[in-house]
Parts: C-alpha cells; structure tokens; sequence
C-alpha cells in the first residue's frame, strides 16, 4: 500500500525548486545581533527601514506574551526592554511567517507554524532551568524546522498528503521524504540556512534535530529542541497529525527533576498555557 501510495508522488530536484526568499531584514537582524558590538540603535534603524516588518514586530512586543506594563510605540523602546536575544527570536518569528505565506495553498503549513511556535515556547521554558539564554533557545526553536515548511512551500497539496497519512516514527518519515524530494527536511534546512545566510549557530539544530544524542550535558541547545519537539507533538502540535508519539507521563519521566518541575501535572494545562502564547502571537498577522 505504501509503494502505490508513493507512486503518487513526483520527485523534485533541490536545484528546480522555486524557493521564496527569507525577508532580507530578517536575516540582516540575525546577523547583526550576533555580533558582540551590536547597539540598540543600530538595530532600531535596521527594523525600522522596513515599515511591514517593524509593524509586526510591535504588535507582537505588545502583545500578552511579553510582560510589558506600557504600550510600546518605537522599535528602539521595544527593543530596549526586550533585549537583543529576543529581539532574535522575534526577527525570527516574523520571517518564518512571512516565508510560510508561501505555503498559504498547503493544509499543512498552519500545523508546521504552531509545531516551530510550540517548539521555541517550550525551549524557552526549559532554557529558563539552565544557564542557557532563553532567546537563543526560543529562536532555535522556531528555526529547527524551517526544512519542513520548505518542502510545504515547494508541493503544497503533495506534501500536505505525505504528512497527513504518516503514522511512523520520524526516522520513516525522513526516509520516505528523501524517497519524494532526494532530501529529507533537515537537509532542505540546512541548504535554506545556507542560501539565506543565516547565522552558523542554526545549522546545526536545523540539520541534526534528529540525529543520535550526541555532545554535552542534558540542557544542551540541541538536546533541548530535541525536547520540546517531543513535547509538541505530545501535547497536540505535531506538524504531521498522525504521528506516533510518547505519553506525556512517559515523556515526563525521563526528565530531569529541575524540568519536570517546569511542567504541569497534566498535558491538557500544558497545552492550554503554549496555545495561549501561540494565539496571542497569532493575533498580529
């Protein structure tokens, strides 16, 4: 069944694929706040060149998910009670959506968007217990499946089937997109990451997120994506709905005390507060 299923399918070279641009200010902003001599104002006038884009940006400054008391009327006063790493994550959150408007025609490109915001969210929660910047976790977060949402750009309806009748573990699932488009959506990652220029650090969290556990401690930066893209899927933000996952009780279990003390008791609550921020995210766009 699944070989005729796959006989559907037409391969698409990566060097024939139409792939829209990353927004340009988005990428310059990551660069820039990756550097150490970075200045508020140098970001603030970067933003601020793109009406479109700093819009979005001080919609989501103002909205509930960041605990600012007074409305925020600038990118430089937004910026400057934020931080420079939010403002990372934030660049990021808006060019990742600006891009899947590309996708607009795939069911499936919704779901990929809130399983990368439930990602970031949770990755920032977790990074909260270590001594890990919560931005930096956030912004890897919602980059580590950009591959994914490529892939829903190129064949909107092809891949939204691909995904939607996918009952494996992830290990098939890239199998069988190597199988549809000659590279997995990690892979179609890292070449994104690469073509856009973006910032070294994302390519591996991008192209390794489900890779063996290898390197350091368990609060590692991949080690943390690589959790809380379980935890999504587990409490209902898979970008393949019929993906098999584990428990939350048997996800939970493995975790360190220090996380597990992050967590609600049940999966329902923890849901609840990630579609909370999700929303409230939505609402700028």
């Amino acid at each position: 069944m699944a070989a005729r299923q796959q006989e559907n399918f037409v391969r698409v070279p990566w060097a024939l694929m139409r792939l829209p641009p990353f927004p340009q200010v988005a990428t310059r902003v990551l660069q820039l706040v990756s550097k150490n001599d970075s200045s508020l104002h140098q970001l603030s006038a970067l933003i601020s060149t793109d009406q479109a884009f700093s819009s979005e940006i001080l919609t989501i400054v103002n909205s509930p998910i960041y605990p600012v008391h007074t409305p925020v009327t600038s990118i430089l006063q937004g910026i400057a009670s934020l931080g420079l790493e939010r403002v990372k994550g934030l660049a990021v959150t808006v060019g990742v959506r600006a891009y899947l408007r590309g996708a607009q025609g795939c069911p499936s490109s919704q779901a990929i968007w809130r399983h990368s915001l439930a990602c970031a969210l949770l990755a920032e929660e977790y990074a909260g217990s270590s001594l890990m910047d919560k931005g930096t976790a956030y912004t890897a977060g919602i980059m580590h499946d950009i591959g994914r949402a490529a892939l829903a750009v190129i064949q909107p309806g092809r891949y939204a089937s691909f995904l939607q009748g996918f009952q494996e573990e992830p290990c098939e699932v890239l199998r069988r997109e190597r199988e549809l488009f000659e590279l997995d959506h990690c892979e179609a990652g890292r070449r994104l990451a690469v073509d856009w220029k973006l910032p070294s650090q994302f390519l591996n969290i991008i192209s390794r997120h489900h890779a063996g556990q290898e390197g350091g401690g368990a609060f590692e930066l991949l080690a943390v994506i690589r959790l809380s893209c379980k935890m999504a899927d587990t409490i209902g933000f898979a970008a393949a709905p019929s993906l098999k996952c584990c428990s939350y009780q048997e996800l939970t279990s493995t975790l360190p005390e220090r996380v597990r003390d992050l967590l609600p008791r049940e999966p329902e609550d923890l849901a609840f507060r990630i579609a909370n921020k999700i929303n409230s995210i939505e609402s700028a766009y």
